[in-house]
């Protein structure tokens, strides 16, 4: 394959794992550092009522929307009654209804939500448009005080947003005219039924309002109230205002909790109702989040994430997805540094190993038993035995030392002797047979040296293996394999020096630099 070709297809490897790992975290909101947290909302409605000691039936106006929020879970809490959730015309009910209500009665709907960036403006292309409303038949002296309104403020605005904001702040003056006094007149700023004043008086613009009820989350407030807001759609999109100041906007934390001017709450057989809001926030993992906000988004994303595994399999991947970086490790080093060891999974497979008994102890473990292997191997030469016999005596006898170390540990009480039987044998019986035959064919000092190479990757191997960074990154984003696989296949098209060779041959480079200079100046 071309070198152009081998760079694109690398590049495609890179910008996929990239581009998955981006898309992770900017639309589920996967964070890139282990242990983080963000907060969790959960806001409990509870109703109260008085049973007549007859049948019941309680509607419950629930959430559908929720502005900057995303549902994560809901409860219904309530004993003995039946419940049905209808949503019609995108408007969710709880309906619980029972044979006998009598006495007090209690029931509870929960709702957990995090902070989610999403807005209410929508094309007009891809959705339907409200009605514009029918100018209603005023009365008199109403009827010339909001048409003398309305052309007052219609001549100081520019828009539908600044005349809707104009025309609030003429209602909400602190010293109202005539006019706006017959406007106010049996209503009271703040209240629900003064947004639907405002309502009323702005469909005489054919202006397209409604009522909508929030809460603004607040830490620890046990019997918070909704608040009623109001909004505007300028044929493109909806936008809050406040109905007592007129600015653009929603309260801070606000939580849409039902839109329309239906009831919150209905109740038939049962007297003294009341609603009441209590509001919780909670510290929660950014990673369980993201994971129940890809389940909730039905994101395409989730295929692709190990959390949804269980836990006994997601132990095993945890391991497992770091071979690959010590795999990595091994190319680097030997591909760019020259360093000389034997094969490439050996160190990583005995780097492995460290991640159990600890770095000190392993590489104790590790001299120790490929040093009384070697001389054994040097015994067995001496009886002309052919290879997979030989293999096979050098193999029990790696057993044989590893029982003994675990033993001898177990009398000193050095639990971390025990950890020996986590190495992996077979490997460190092929690591003393490929030391041997170097040594025969290479001398001491080249297999020492292979022996000291494949020892230093796999500390080195140890250190990125179980880096809890890098464990985080490969778990979370198991698509940065794709980036490994990049690295090491332009790894593997380098042909120019190695580090180790340009220290070697330092000196002869300088005397050919010397010479070109010398060469130069003659010239």
């Amino acid at each position: 394959m071309r070198d152009l070709n081998v760079k694109i297809f690398c590049m495609l490897l890179v910008c996929t794992s990239l581009g998955l790992m981006y898309a992770k975290v900017k639309t589920l909101g996967l964070p890139l550092v282990p242990d983080q947290v963000s907060s969790i909302w959960i806001v409990e409605a509870r109703v109260e009522f008085d049973g007549l000691g007859r049948s019941a039936l309680v509607n419950l106006d629930i959430p559908d929307k929720l502005g900057n929020f995303l549902k994560l879970d809901e409860f219904f809490i309530s004993r003995n009654y039946g419940l049905n959730v209808t949503n019609n015309k995108k408007d969710r009910r709880a309906e619980w209804s029972i044979r006998n209500a009598k006495g007090k009665q209690r029931l509870y709907y929960r709702i957990e939500v995090v902070p989610e960036e999403v807005t209410e403006k929508t094309s007009s292309k891809k959705h339907k448009l409200p009605a514009i409303p029918l100018k209603p038949e005023y009365e008199e002296p109403l009827a010339s005080a909001i048409e003398d309104t309305l052309g007052k403020v219609r001549s100081e605005s520019a828009n539908t947003f600044t005349f809707v904001s104009q025309l609030l702040v003429q209602l909400n003056a602190p010293s109202p005219n005539k006019n706006v006094l017959v406007i106010q007149e049996g209503f009271t700023p703040g209240t629900e039924q003064w947004v639907k004043r405002i309502i009323y008086v702005l469909h005489g613009a054919k202006i397209t309002s409604r009522l909508i009820r929030g809460i603004s989350l607040v830490e620890g407030t046990t019997d918070a109230k909704l608040i009623s807001w109001l909004e505007i759609h300028n044929g493109q999109h909806w936008e809050g205002f406040d109905p007592l100041s007129g600015n653009k906007g929603y309260p801070p934390n606000f939580l849409r909790w039902s839109v329309g001017d239906f009831p919150v709450l209905n109740i038939e057989g049962g007297v003294n109702e009341h609603i009441s809001f209590s509001l919780s926030e909670r510290p929660f993992s950014m990673e369980e989040i993201s994971q129940g906000r890809a389940e909730k988004k039905q994101s395409i994303l989730n295929a692709w994430s190990l959390h949804k595994l269980p836990l006994a399999t997601q132990n095993v991947y945890k391991i497992l997805l770091m071979i690959p970086l010590g795999a990595l490790v091994v190319v680097l080093m030997r591909t760019f540094v020259g360093v000389a060891c034997f094969g490439t999974f050996m160190s990583v497979l005995i780097a492995l190993a460290f991640r159990e008994t600890e770095l000190l102890y392993g590489i104790l473990l590790f001299c120790l038993i490929t040093g009384a292997g070697l001389t054994f191997r040097f015994l067995l030469e001496r009886l002309n035995l052919i290879l997979v016999p030989r293999l096979s005596a050098v193999l029990v006898m790696v057993v044989i030392l590893m029982l003994g170390i675990s033993f001898l540990s177990h009398e000193l009480d050095i639990d971390r002797g025990i950890s020996i039987a986590l190495f992996p044998i077979v490997i460190l019986t092929m690591v003393i047979e490929r030391m041997s035959i170097t040594w025969e064919e290479s001398g001491s000092f080249e297999a020492i040296k292979e022996g000291f190479g494949s020892l230093v990757i796999a500390v080195i191997g140890y250190f990125v293996m179980t880096n809890d960074q890098l464990e985080y990154l490969m778990f979370s984003f198991p698509e940065l394999l794709l980036l490994i696989l990049a690295i090491c296949i332009l790894a593997g098209r380098y042909t120019g020096y190695r580090l180790s060779e340009v220290i070697r041959f330092k000196d002869l480079a300088n005397e050919e630099i010397k010479d070109v200079e010398s060469n130069s100046k003659t010239s």
